[in-house]
């Protein structure tokens, strides 16, 4: 296992010692994941933030672009397990979260955990499942634990699920309703890789190069980033702009719906831990800019007039965070 720096010892608020070590420990996960992800270094940063913020990364993407690398890389490096759920319109909740049978050697009844139980979850095509099962997933999601006959079963430490949509093909498939599209802490894509890239992948055609991947963490570390990570301080300016943001995308006339108070909570979440991942202890306006759009977008519901004549969510954020002065200065008190 490649050793990262020793994390110094815990206190209220995180001290700049702990800032340096959280960007270097952050940095080596990265560079590992790298090795089996090329060229996609910025996508891999937001997946990690997404895992350390404990939320869950939502990807459109289409096929053959490295979902499936992602999840199974970002597993290995943090020594934890992964599953990979192909969602198709037979999938039952049961198949995800699992289901209790009859044990007749002990003649008693016992929980055989399902797929939804790992540390990388990857839900795939996750709009080609009935609203039943994708509600069954995004309740574990929410809450972090399947109760089945009476009895809670907890997830693991991390835990993240990466679910996929083809943003092309939509025959058969069952959207996902904006309330649920609310619950995906970020969604992006990987996207293809430049040409350099594609030619690192095409000397390794035959390699699996997630597989050949050494862990760099443990769980138990990424549960300590977290923990830390949460304790970046935010100046109270701060939670004003993204306020004032938040308000701007409701009153916004291209939108029906703007970012709610759960995306405002998602940010305030989010930022903290991609300043700590820059060797920060507190959170600056850029930070909020850095992270505007794969945070929100998902989130905004546009008039399918102004949709019509042109209009997107990912210009709507763009034109607000024009628009909306970023604070200059701390708060006072």
């Amino acid at each position: 296992m490649t050793t990262v720096p020793t994390r110094p010892r815990q206190a209220t608020a995180m001290t700049p010692d702990q800032a340096t070590w959280f960007a270097q420990t952050f940095d080596a996960i990265t560079g590992n994941v790298g090795r089996a992800i090329l060229g996609k270094t910025h996508v891999i940063r937001l997946a990690l933030t997404c895992m350390l913020a404990e939320g869950h990364l939502l990807l459109e993407d289409a096929p053959g672009t490295g979902k499936t690398a992602l999840a199974r890389s970002i597993a290995a490096t943090v020594d934890g397990t992964d599953s990979r759920i192909q969602f198709t319109p037979d999938l039952l909740p049961s198949d995800v979260t699992g289901v209790v049978i009859y044990n007749q050697s002990a003649q008693s009844f016992e929980f055989r955990p399902g797929p939804i139980f790992a540390s990388i979850v990857l839900a795939d095509e996750i709009n080609r499942a009935s609203p039943k099962t994708q509600s069954a997933l995004l309740e574990v999601m929410e809450e972090g634990r399947v109760t089945v006959d009476g009895v809670s079963h907890t997830t693991e430490r991390p835990f993240m699920v990466i679910a996929t949509q083809n943003p092309i093909e939509q025959a058969g498939t069952y959207r996902l309703p904006e309330a649920q599209l609310d619950r995906f802490l970020m969604k992006t894509s990987i996207g293809y890789p430049d040409r350099s890239a594609t030619v690192d992948i095409l000397r390794g055609a035959r390699k699996d190069r997630a597989a050949d991947l050494s862990p760099v963490i443990t769980t138990e570390a990424v549960g300590d980033m977290a923990d830390l990570g949460a304790t970046t301080a935010v100046d109270p300016s701060i939670l004003d702009y993204i306020a004032r943001l938040c308000e701007e995308t409701r009153t916004a006339p291209e939108t029906r719906i703007g970012v709610s108070v759960r995306g405002a909570l998602a940010m305030a979440r989010v930022v903290k831990i991609w300043a700590a991942s820059q060797g920060r202890n507190f959170v600056i306006p850029d930070d909020v800019k850095a992270v505007a759009l794969p945070v929100w977008t998902h989130r905004l519901v546009m008039d399918p007039e102004a949709e019509f004549a042109g209009a997107n969510a990912e210009a709507t954020i763009t034109r607000v965070l024009e628009q909306v002065p970023a604070p200059q200065e701390r708060a006072v008190g």
